[in-house]
């Protein structure tokens, strides 16, 4: 069958073709696009949410022919802050999935670094799955439920052969699914886990979205030195005050120790965001000081950790 592409992808061609020759940048070639496929019923919709929570924008069943259009509109703007399109792409598209292959091709072109993400289970286990939700497969076409997944796996057996990554679904629940995806798009262990560290104060209330809260009112409040009163934990004689005082290292350390075992565990359990509370009295001088060095130390070991102070915008009184 002749595949017809649209005319304005011809033009983006161009486009890369003409900047190559000028030595620019070409916005494609820092895009990437995951296609999530596979058969009905092994996990695709799992899949997309877990895929969404790794950062990547995420469409669900796009027609292939749009791929390009779409690509094309997210890399035209020069302060794109998209960077990551997956989409889930199925049978439920009908004829348009004849077109994936040479839209494939034409993404390829265009510089976009592509990889196709492949679901699967045996034929039991989805029977099973569907009797379970009661929902006809979308290919039995009043037909035995059996006659819909062999034609799909007949439909999907070129892409299964191409695919970067082909997980069987078979014998994992959904925490297990998207265990396994995680290890095997960003590897294992604690630097899955995106970690955010916030100081507070405990004047203005206990945080209740925290997953670990520490008290560190243990340590020489620098609010009663004159001199740094008026500063926070993010200005460098406050930090330093703090840092040095006694307990304050040794407290690091331990608790350092206990967040990477338990990072360790959330990892394995498909817990990949770990918020951490970290107060004083009034949010603005040991907390923050505190907050910044357990980041530092938690970054050292590869993981993504991002810190913000709760209290920031209130007037001094830690």
């Amino acid at each position: 069958m002749e595949q017809h592409i649209p005319n304005h992808a011809s033009d983006q061609t161009v486009a890369v073709n003409a900047a190559s020759a000028d030595n620019q940048p070409n916005p494609a070639d820092a895009f990437e696009v995951l296609l999530i496929t596979g058969m009905s019923g092994a996990g695709r919709s799992r899949a997309a949410g877990t895929v969404e929570d790794m950062g990547w924008y995420v469409v669900d069943n796009l027609p292939p022919k749009l791929l390009v259009p779409l690509v094309d509109m997210m890399t035209s703007g020069s302060d794109s802050s998209i960077h990551r399109l997956a989409a889930v792409i199925d049978v439920r598209s009908r004829s348009y999935f004849d077109d994936l292959a040479a839209v494939l091709s034409h993404l390829d072109d265009l510089g976009v670094k592509t990889r196709i993400l492949f679901l699967d289970a045996s034929n039991d286990v989805l029977i099973k799955r569907y009797e379970s939700v009661r929902r006809p497969h979308p290919l039995q076409h009043g037909n035995r439920l059996i006659d819909g997944i062999l034609e799909e796996r007949h439909l999907l057996s070129n892409l299964k052969e191409r695919a970067d990554w082909v997980i069987d679904t078979s014998s994992l629940s959904i925490h297990q699914l998207s265990t396994k995806l995680y290890e095997t798009m960003l590897g294992s262990g604690p630097t899955t886990v995106a970690v955010h560290i916030f100081s507070f104060g405990f004047k203005y209330g206990t945080p209740i979205d925290a997953d670990f809260v520490a008290d560190v009112r243990f340590l020489p409040n620098p609010f009663w030195v004159p001199s740094l009163r008026e500063l926070t934990g993010h200005d460098k004689p406050v930090a330093d005050y703090v840092l040095s005082s006694k307990g304050a290292t040794e407290f690091l350390d331990s608790y350092e120790k206990a967040i990477e075992t338990a990072l360790e565990g959330y990892a394995h359990e498909d817990k990949h965001f770990v918020t951490i509370a970290i107060g004083c009295t009034g949010g603005q001088h040991r907390s923050v000081a505190m907050s910044e060095e357990l980041a530092r130390r938690l970054r050292a070991h590869g993981l993504k950790v991002t810190v913000s102070a709760r209290e920031q915008h209130k007037h001094h009184s830690s």
